[in-house]
């Protein structure tokens, strides 16, 4: 299970209008102070939006590097956020919350698999239902999907290939998690079976090239919206012929937490043998370059794309989203690769948005979280947020207003967090629901790589101040969420 929640303070910006293989439970606080001038003017005639979500890509440990495209074309041109997270680093949970702007203890998915509700038929009858998407449609957007969904899509105990999920107007998803060859896609409800050719099968060209097809046949009355979902850099990290001899002298980084012991941390951490063998070792650093190598159609991807809503008339009228579902490690902690745990380089995510009002070359310290992504797109598209029910909040406003921001688990792995952000202290504070009851504090301002346990020597009134906002944090729906007040 992956269960992960991140809260933001209550002075963050107002929205507008109004079986358990590896549980987590991530409830993280992050308390901002924003200031907000006025809302810059907004055009009558509605924005365009792509949403471009890549699959375990970090930015602790140098995973952004590969894309000097990306970040021309859509940080340099607009936001980045470097205070970005996940509220749950693990796939499904934590694409179903992208979808619902909901915590994963109101949409109910757990894990990856259909026992833990993902793409269930509960899941399809409930929180699906209710996915920004619908909404979108309901205004007329031309919509457009084309990649990974989620995990257990296309099963047939989820429906098969003949599942579309509501609000989409063109559908092509993959069928169960991330290929680059060989895989089955629902081509608009058929079934479509791909081989191993690069030029007809290459996943993530594919996914490029349907979507310049569809905005070369939209109706240019109506706005559209795609979501674009490439494999990398997931396993099996199958890159494209032209980028499999690249990186090749790259290692993963070799500082902060890599290869040391989980000290004074859950179980799991302790249990990996330090230092590490170094048959791991060589298996991480090529898993780590093979990464790369594969985000570098990635990078294409998104130069194409930009270039073509170039051709078409169409950029300065459109807003593009760039971010990951989860972070990843290679060797934290001697954990040799993977994400699911509640350290920095599995929950913090890349954030990158270009669009209409947004500043070129912004680098904004305020929080976000993926539950933040479905109310601003819909906040872009005009849908009045009090009439949606998201525990998210748009963040649409941080970015037009440019403001000077001060920002202040399974028995196996169920853990609940508090995460704090400000000018004195960076502090996380997290509970694991097991045997031993464990908790673990992190001063992440002294302590960036989170190598030392701090819980003996915090004032015990600051651990029970900490514990009481990570209760009222897990029973939170909707208002509440947002609504929370420090004490």
């Amino acid at each position: 299970m992956a269960d992960l929640r991140i809260r933001a303070g209550a002075t963050r910006s107002p929205q507008r209008g109004g079986g358990h293989s590896a549980a987590l439970s991530l409830v993280t606080l992050l308390s901002a102070l924003l200031t907000c001038g006025v809302r810059c003017a907004e055009s009558d005639k509605p924005s365009n939006i792509i949403l471009v979500l890549v699959d375990d890509q970090d930015v602790q440990i140098g995973g952004m590097t590969p894309m000097k495209k990306a970040k021309a074309y859509i940080g340099d041109e607009g936001a980045t956020f470097v205070n970005s997270f996940t509220v749950t680093p693990l796939c499904c949970p934590s694409r179903s919350s992208i979808l619902t702007g909901r915590y994963p203890h109101n949409h109910e998915v757990r894990n990856n698999s259909l026992n833990g509700n993902c793409s269930s038929l509960q899941w399809q009858k409930g929180p699906e239902a209710e996915a920004f998407p619908t909404y979108l449609n309901k205004l007329k957007y031309q919509t457009f999907f084309s990649g990974k969904y989620l995990n257990q899509y296309g099963s047939k105990a989820a429906g098969s290939v003949g599942h579309i999920p509501p609000g989409w107007d063109q559908w092509h998803a993959l069928v169960g998690n991330s290929q680059y060859y060989n895989y089955t896609l629902s081509a608009n409800g058929k079934e479509e079976k791909h081989g191993d050719s690069y030029e007809d099968d290459y996943l993530t060209d594919l996914i490029l090239n349907r979507s310049l097809h569809f905005l070369d046949d939209r109706s240019p009355q109506h706005p559209f919206f795609l979501m674009l979902s490439p494999p990398a850099c997931h396993s099996p990290w199958t890159a494209a012929p032209q980028y499999q001899k690249e990186f090749k002298d790259v290692q993963a980084p070799r500082d902060g937490s890599f290869n040391k012991p989980g000290k004074d941390k859950h179980w799991l951490l302790r249990q990996p043998p330090n230092p590490m063998p170094n048959s791991s070792i060589t298996f991480l650093d090529n898993a780590y370059r093979k990464r790369w190598q594969t985000l570098l159609s990635v990078d294409d991807m998104v130069e194409k794309l930009v270039k073509k809503l170039d051709s078409i008339k169409e950029l300065n009228n459109t807003y593009i989203f760039y971010t990951s579902d989860n972070g990843y490690h290679t060797g934290q902690f001697s954990l040799p690769i993977d994400k699911r745990q509640l350290y920095e380089f599995d929950i913090r995510i890349p954030l990158m948005v270009r669009g209409p009002g947004i500043k070129a070359k912004q680098v904004l310290q305020a929080p976000v979280l993926n539950i933040d992504l479905a109310p601003t797109i819909l906040d872009i598209a005009g849908v009045n947020l009090s009439s949606v029910n998201v525990d998210g909040q748009s963040f649409l406003a941080q970015m037009q207003c440019f403001p000077d921001c001060v920002c202040e688990d399974a028995y196996n792995n169920t853990y609940a967090c508090v995460r704090t952000l400000d000018s004195k202290m960076n502090m996380q504070y997290c509970e694991f629901a097991d045997s031993e009851s464990y908790v673990e504090v992190y001063n992440l301002t002294s302590d960036p790589h989170q190598l030392e346990n701090i819980v003996k020597k915090v004032d015990p009134s600051i651990l029970q101040i900490m514990n009481q906002r990570l209760i009222k944090l897990q029973s939170c729906v909707s208002d509440s969420c947002r609504d929370y007040k420090q004490k």
